[in-house]
């Protein structure tokens, strides 16, 4: 659909938007039928299994297909700067939606940390909760949980200026790499982008690695685990989804390096390499919080 630079845009009727619908509903069913299924026995059933990865697969089937023809829309003409203005919005307010997504987890670290362990310590308003258990010795990071029979003790914390260190340096770098590329790309420097935006991947894969690499060295010698009380729930929550989200972002950039190489962006009409660096310094900035909260203080 051709647009006049005053009309409000009117989209084709898609059908992507209820496939997405029965994506979800079986991608999420099936999840929940696979963790009934491990609390009743020791192994998800098959059909389970297969609602779940069907669910899965139909997603990302979606996923191609409604961003390619968004793609093949965009690169036609048919939007309008009203449509332009739209992307804006609905990407300020997703990445606004993710902000308050890490705010909930970074309140529930401050809770545990400045009520829920001091009231077990015997200090504040509810400090009798240490009747439950009197030896208990209120100290943060919580190496020794309440209960040991319960949960298990942590030999050590994460030391904060090694490998978290690392992950720091490698994500404030690739922040500033993609500003790079998205500078080559306004002045229209295709090989400067390809050049930028591939060592940005590099440093996003290179963080992931790390990271897995530092939840094997906590697993297998610090002890610190997801059953280490709220210490170790905390952690991995905050940092598993941290690096689930360095893994969008780099899944993202990928996708923005190929499209580079086809020559879909120019220095005038590049919103989804803009949306994609929006949420790449997003993510560089949550973990800078995060290294400092979670690792540092």
């Amino acid at each position: 659909m051709e647009h006049s630079s005053n009309s409000y845009y009117v989209p084709d009727q898609s059908i992507w938007p209820i496939v997405g619908a029965i994506a979800m509903f079986l991608m999420l069913g099936g999840t929940g039928l696979t963790l009934v299924d491990l609390q009743t026995s020791d192994h998800a059933s098959q059909s389970s299994s297969i609602i779940m990865y069907s669910g899965m697969a139909i997603l990302i089937v979606m996923l191609f297909g409604w961003f390619g023809n968004v793609i093949a829309e965009s690169r036609r003409g048919a939007y309008s700067p009203q449509v332009d203005l739209s992307f804006r919005y609905g990407m300020t307010w997703f990445i606004f939606s993710e902000v308050m997504f890490f705010l909930a987890f970074f309140g529930a670290l401050y809770y545990a940390r400045a009520f829920s362990v001091p009231w077990l310590g015997g200090e504040g308003d509810k400090g009798l909760a240490n009747m439950l258990w009197p030896n208990f010795e209120a100290t943060w990071p919580l190496l020794t949980p309440p209960n040991p029979e319960m949960f298990q003790p942590i030999k050590e914390v994460m030391n904060p200026w090694t490998l978290p260190l690392l992950n720091t340096v490698l994500l404030v770098a690739s922040s500033v790499t993609v500003t790079f590329a998205h500078h080559a790309l306004r002045h229209g420097e295709r090989a400067k982008i390809k050049i930028w935006l591939a060592i940005t991947i590099l440093l996003a894969v290179i963080f992931l690695y790390v990271q897995g690499y530092e939840y094997v060295e906590a697993y297998t010698n610090l002890d610190l685990t997801l059953n280490s009380g709220i210490y170790g729930a905390t952690f991995f929550l905050l940092t598993g989804f941290h690096g689930f989200h360095v893994t969008l972002g780099t899944i993202i950039l990928i996708v923005l390096l190929m499209r580079v190489m086809k020559g879909h962006f120019t220095p005038d009409n590049h919103f989804a390499f803009e949306a994609g660096s929006w949420y790449w310094h997003f993510v560089d900035v949550v973990w800078l919080l995060l290294f400092l909260v979670v690792y540092v203080f």
